[in-house]
């Protein structure tokens, strides 16, 4: 029996003829402690797969299953980080983080959970900036604090939605660093949701592309046998890292293809065309801009 388990998911919205069938037929097993990327383009339905693992979303038809127990509703043992950060603008980077620590452990006392929380804003980086406020801070560290209150929920699952989307190359590449090492660290059972193959290949265990929609459905499994810890330079000059990033790239390409999909310009699959190199942060606590 898989950990986390999609069997036979269809989601729609609407009714009638105006009904729009995002998802068909999702199976998908994930093992405890993997660290699994789903790539796709923009709008192809990557957001309402991540909703139906966080329990934010109810299936049509099918199961979405934890240790065989269906899913119903959210819960503490999924932190989700989205793709904006959803911070409180009045509060500062601690009570941010507080406020989830607060409502996943009610049954801890107070001096309890305030000792709780610091030790996430250390793991991301950010016990310099603890009585900031969110306006004082820039994309990457507001970002981080997102990572640090889902960490702190101690959540067995880790479910990012294009967290680095929104975020400059430099901070982008310091932040994988950042999740990499986190997870290294918990061996958190992780899913992203990415626009990136190379981030998914930076990070992941296996890398499973998602059709387009409407209707769109997971690919073929790629897995990632690259050692860890995965440098980013080395990874450039790796025949396994350059391979399988083209394999990903051409069985992207051409699901396009076949489907004449019509995408918007504005928001295309961030590495359709391989890139030369991947972004190179200087290190893992560069500032951030």
């Amino acid at each position: 029996m898989a950990f986390l388990e999609l069997q036979d998911v269809h989601v729609g919205f609407g009714s009638g003829a105006k009904r729009s069938n995002v998802l068909r037929n999702i199976n998908l097993s994930i093992e405890e402690g993997e660290f699994v990327a789903i790539v796709g383009f923009s709008g192809s339905g990557k957001t309402t797969l991540i909703n139906l693992l966080a329990g934010l979303l109810t299936p049509d038809k099918g199961k979405v299953r934890i240790e065989g127990k269906d899913v119903r509703g959210a819960g503490p043992d999924r932190g989700l980080v989205f793709q904006s950060y959803a911070l409180l603008p009045w509060l500062s980077v601690l009570d941010n983080v507080m406020l989830a620590v607060d409502a996943v452990f009610p049954d801890k006392t107070a001096k309890e959970r305030r000792q709780h929380a610091p030790n996430y804003i250390e793991m991301v980086g950010l016990t310099p900036a603890v009585t900031k406020k969110p306006r004082e801070l820039s994309g990457g560290m507001r970002q981080r604090v997102a990572v640090a209150r889902a960490l702190a929920m101690n959540p067995r699952i880790l479910l990012l939605d294009e967290p680095l989307a929104a975020l400059d190359a430099l901070t982008r590449g310091s932040l994988q660093t950042e999740i990499a090492r986190i997870w290294q660290q918990d061996r958190k059972t992780a899913v992203l949701i990415t626009n990136d193959v190379d981030e998914g290949l930076l990070l992941a265990d296996r890398v499973i592309p998602l059709h387009p929609g409407p209707g769109a459905t997971l690919g073929p499994s790629f897995a990632v046998p690259l050692s860890r810890p995965r440098e980013r330079t080395a990874l450039n000059r790796d025949p396994v890292f350059q391979g399988l990033r083209n394999r990903i790239v051409k069985y992207l390409s051409d699901v396009r293809k076949a489907g004449n999909m019509a995408v918007d310009a504005a928001a295309p699959l961030a590495s359709l065309a391989p890139a030369k190199t991947l972004p190179v942060a200087k290190s893992a606590t560069a500032p951030q801009g």
